[in-house]
């Protein structure tokens, strides 16, 4: 079950201090991410993947609207007991189900160097490549991509 939330939802709050833990050590530093965190805000919309059976938070992603047309991904994390039950992909489809209802018709992300399995998922789900863009100019940690929601799914 995925569920919108406010940003500083205990349980949403958790997964994203669970994910930047992770992404710390993969990194073996804390400043892995250029340009602003995001915020209560500036998150137009932050989503739970909450199971089903245990009503435990196990997953969260964000849209941070760009301008009117797109919006930015931001802190997709599943637990790692979770990874390849396709919580990440309900969690990707909704958040572009979102983006289409309020006429975002690009999506686009950021990854990093280090997170080889976020960038498979990504284009498994039809994400390309793209230049750097925004904050993310420059940066020697960063790989981002996009994708259009009128090209498809």
């Amino acid at each position: 079950m995925i569920e919108a939330r406010t940003w500083d939802d205990a349980a949403g709050a958790e997964l994203r201090r669970q994910q930047r833990a992770e992404l710390d050590a993969r990194y073996g530093t804390d400043d892995h991410e250029p340009g602003p965190l995001p915020s209560a805000a500036d998150i137009d919309l932050f989503l739970v993947a909450v199971d089903r059976d245990s009503g435990e938070a196990v997953g969260c992603g964000a849209l941070r609207r760009l301008d009117t047309a797109s919006a930015e991904i931001k802190r997709m994390y599943v637990a790692p007991g979770m990874r390849g039950s396709g919580v990440a992909k309900g969690i990707l489809r909704a958040l572009e189900a979102a983006a289409a209802e309020r006429g975002w018709h690009t999506l686009r992300l950021e990854t990093g160097t280090e997170q080889p399995d976020a960038q498979r998922f990504y284009r498994r789900e039809g994400y390309r490549e793209i230049p750097l863009f925004g904050n993310y100019v420059g940066s020697v940690l960063s790989v981002c991509f996009e994708r259009e929601l009128s090209a498809g799914r």
